[in-house]
């Protein structure tokens, strides 16, 4: 029903963002509420999930985080819930090449995501999810990447640069060679 809002961030709660548009406030839930700013302007994609008729907003700054939120909970077992948390404590491109590469251990680190669900997450979604090819080690790509956004870069702006880096360094280069490439130094 609803592919995206567009609108001014008015409030930040613990798990939802409020977004008015044209006067008229939604409760979103998002996976990162924190990552949005008061005052920012700006689209976000959603899902609208009803449930006992409950109907729930759930928010993505980007369309790429939308879709693997989409294929998360086409999983049995998983649902809207499950899947916001996964995306709240994983990148996009971690998560989706865990999937592609049979990594249950990786999947299992997230809130409520046991064996047995990694499992039939990577049974159903494994070579069904496109993910930009980084070379080398994602759990170090993933540490990159959450270094990065704690020094607030935009998500947008880091994925432009992983893809790029050698692996094979230590992370703290590669924080240091990142930073260098989106300030544009490198």
């Amino acid at each position: 029903m609803f592919e995206y809002l567009y609108g001014k961030i008015v409030e930040i709660r613990k798990d939802s963002i409020i977004l008015d548009c044209h006067d008229v406030g939604y409760k979103i839930v998002t996976p990162t509420p924190y990552s949005f700013k008061i005052d920012d302007v700006l689209k976000v994609y959603l899902y609208l999930h009803i449930k006992d008729e409950v109907l729930t907003l759930y928010g993505f700054k980007e369309v790429e985080e939308k879709n693997l939120f989409l294929k998360l909970i086409s999983v049995s077992g998983i649902g809207p819930k499950s899947a916001i948390a996964i995306l709240a404590t994983g990148s996009v491109n971690n998560i989706a090449q865990a999937i592609n590469k049979g990594d249950a251990k990786y999947l299992c680190k997230f809130p409520g995501i046991g064996n047995k669900s990694a499992q039939q997450i990577i049974l159903d979604l494994k070579g069904k999810i496109e993910v930009a090819q980084y070379h080398g080690n994602y759990l170090v790509l993933d540490e990159v990447h959450e270094a990065l956004s704690a020094l607030g870069y935009s998500d947008k702006d880091i994925n432009k640069v992983l893809p790029t880096l050698d692996t094979s360094k230590s992370t703290n280069e590669l924080i240091r060679i990142a930073l260098g490439k989106i300030l544009g130094n490198i």
